[in-house]
Order: C-alpha cells, then sequence, then structure tokens
C-alpha cells in the first residue's frame, strides 16, 4: 500500500501519541506540521521525525504533497478545519467529537461527500481487539441476551486554563470523554434490537454552560437499559465498560486505551488482547479506506459496526440531546473563519 503523506494541524500533545507514533510503526510518512506557535510546531517536528514545518493550517492544507489532513485542534476547531481540509480535497482523520454539535457535522459529512474525499473521526478504540472481543462475547450468545450496558469515563480535572473547559471551544465532559461512552452503547445496536434512544441525562456545571460531569440514561428497542458517566474532574483515571446479559457479565477494564490495561473480565475468566495501541490499529484501517476503498469498521459475521460519516452526525446528535436534556446549551460553532489557499 502506498503510504500515506500526512499533514498535522496543530502541535497538540495526543497528536504524538495519536498520528506521530502508529505513522513512524505503520510505514506512513510525517509531511509537515503547523501550529499557531512557529516554534511549537518545529519543537514537534523534531521530537516526532516530521519532514518540515508549515507557516500555518492555509499553507499546509495548500500542500500538494499532503494528501490527509489529521486534525487534534480543540474541539470548536474540528469542524470548520475539516471542512477546510476537504475544500482543499485532503482526506481527513479528525480527532472525536467530529463538529461542535450536529448541525455542523452534517455539514462537514454534505461536504466530504460532495468532494469525495475520505472524513474518519477517530474513535480509535473501535479498532482494537478489546472491542472486538466485547462484541464477539455478546455475538457467541455465552452473556446471553444483552440486558444491560454501563460505560464509565472519568479523569482527573485539566487545568482551568484548559480548552476542554471553554464553552466557545465546544468543551465540556460530555464532548471530550462522554462521547467515547455514547458511542460505544450506540454501537451495541446489533445485539440490542437496535439505537439506544436517551430517557433522561443530568449534569453538573464547572462554568456556565460547560459540564464537569453527566449522566445519561438510555433504553435500547430489545429492552436492555444503557448508562453513560463521565466526569472531567474526578480523582481517577478509569474508561470501563460493562456488559450484562441473561447468562452473564463482560466488562472491559479501559476499552478507551487498551495500551494500559487489556483485560477483558467474563465472569471469573481474565483474558488480555494485547496492548499494541488502539491509534495504530486505527491508522491502518483508515489508510486502507484512503487508498482501496475499504469500509470503516470491525466485523463481525452479522453485526459490521460502521465508523462512517453517518455515525459521526449521529453521535453528534445524541450528544446534542444529551446536553438538551441536562439542561446545558448545545456547543456553539465556532467563530473562527479558516483562511485557505495561496
Amino acid at each position: 500500500m502506498e503510504p500515506l503523506r500526512i499533514g498535522i494541524l496543530g502541535a497538540a500533545r495526543i497528536a504524538g501519541t495519536a498520528i506521530a507514533a502508529p505513522a513512524r510503526e505503520t510505514g506512513h510518512r510525517l509531511v509537515a506540521v503547523a501550529a499557531r506557535d512557529r516554534g511549537r510546531a518545529e519543537a514537534f517536528a523534531a521530537e516526532h521525525g516530521v519532514e518540515r514545518v508549515a507557516d500555518g493550517y492555509a499553507e499546509l492544507l495548500a500542500d500538494d504533497e499532503i494528501d490527509v489532513v489529521y486534525n487534534p485542534l480543540p474541539n470548536g476547531l474540528h469542524g470548520p478545519w475539516n471542512l477546510a481540509a476537504v475544500r482543499a480535497g485532503k482526506h481527513v482523520l479528525s480527532e472525536k467529537p467530529f463538529a461542535a454539535n450536529a448541525s455542523e457535522a452534517r455539514e462537514v459529512a454534505a461536504a466530504a461527500e460532495a468532494a469525495g474525499v475520505r472524513v474518519m473521526e477517530a474513535f480509535h478504540y473501535l479498532y482494537h481487539p478489546v472491542l472486538l472481543r466485547l462484541h464477539e462475547i455478546l455475538d457467541s450468545g455465552e452473556l446471553g441476551e444483552l440486558r444491560a450496558a454501563e460505560a464509565e469515563l472519568l479523569i482527573p480535572a485539566p487545568a482551568d486554563s484548559d480548552p476542554r473547559w471553554s464553552f466557545e471551544l465546544a468543551g465540556g465532559a460530555l464532548m471530550d470523554v462522554g462521547c467515547y461512552g455514547l458511542h460505544a452503547l450506540r454501537g451495541l445496536a446489533p445485539w440490542a434490537g437496535g439505537a439506544p434512544v436517551l430517557e433522561s441525562a443530568t449534569g453538573t456545571a464547572r462554568r456556565p454552560g460547560v459540564d464537569q460531569a453527566v449522566d445519561a440514561r438510555l433504553a435500547f428497542p430489545g429492552g436492555a437499559t444503557g448508562v453513560v458517566r463521565c466526569d472531567m474532574a474526578a480523582a481517577e483515571v478509569r474508561f470501563r465498560l460493562r456488559l450484562t446479559g441473561t447468562r452473564g457479565e463482560a466488562t472491559a477494564v479501559n476499552f478507551v486505551r487498551p495500551d494500559t490495561d487489556d483485560r477483558v473480565l467474563i465472569g471469573d475468566r481474565v483474558e488480555h488482547l494485547g496492548r499494541r495501541p488502539s491509534y495504530s490499529y486505527q491508522l491502518e484501517a483508515f489508510a486502507a479506506h484512503v487508498r482501496d476503498g475499504a469500509p470503516l469498521r470491525n466485523d463481525l459475521a452479522d453485526a459490521p459496526l460502521r465508523n462512517d460519516l453517518a455515525d459521526a452526525v449521529a453521535t453528534m446528535a445524541l450528544i446534542d440531546e444529551c446536553y438538551r436534556a441536562a439542561g446545558f446549551p448545545v456547543r456553539p460553532r465556532s467563530r473562527v473563519e479558516p483562511v485557505t489557499g495561496g
């Protein structure tokens, strides 16, 4: 497969883990990086082996040698710069969440379809053997009929100045970590009679409009219940997904970062699924999607789990619905208007 030629928008810390390290491992090129502070971009390039530094995001998008853009900018800048990259004819791997709200997500999806480029929301956990194993266990019938699903997503508080606490930049616990839980529960639809619907949501504010914690309760058509609990000012890190059926229970101890804990617990049995980073599996899937048109999904025989544009829009719609139910405003579109070309 021809290597992807990747440009990175911003020198965010996550970019080192989510794109630079996987690109080195899987043989893809890191062509350029751009940041608001050129010094930060130069330091990032030196640390991670990026070939050159671009003078701003617009120059990076105009670079004909780049065919894929990775977007790790703050949440509120995902939508505008995803759109700008699409309009520049680039394929896009966008950090989650896909946009600030469902309306903006629909705009990005429509633009990508019209331009004929590939855009993927980076729910990397979907491609790791830990998540696949949970689904295999469900599919095998070992747990019986699914009755309950619970996702807990906890992290200690970022600094007060962190953009994840900014309403204008689409911050909040649900956007930053809770989205993983909502996405994971939506992915259980093949074993639960269909996608879940929101029953209720409550939350705690960190500052006006910005959630520190949200609890969402969902219901599946087949009768199973779902709970997503997220907290961005917790005493510990926890990314646990527990599935309960009529015959047993299975838990992924850390479904979001299995490279730190790859255990799946099935009753008294413990299985280890490997600590290769989920980001590496994700980049392999994205590269196959871009180069060969392979579908973005993890397959079981009767339950393909898609990670396409429609999935990204549906997840954003559920996030918006949770915010409204919990008494929070939907995240606003950014006022940033990307300048591209030239």
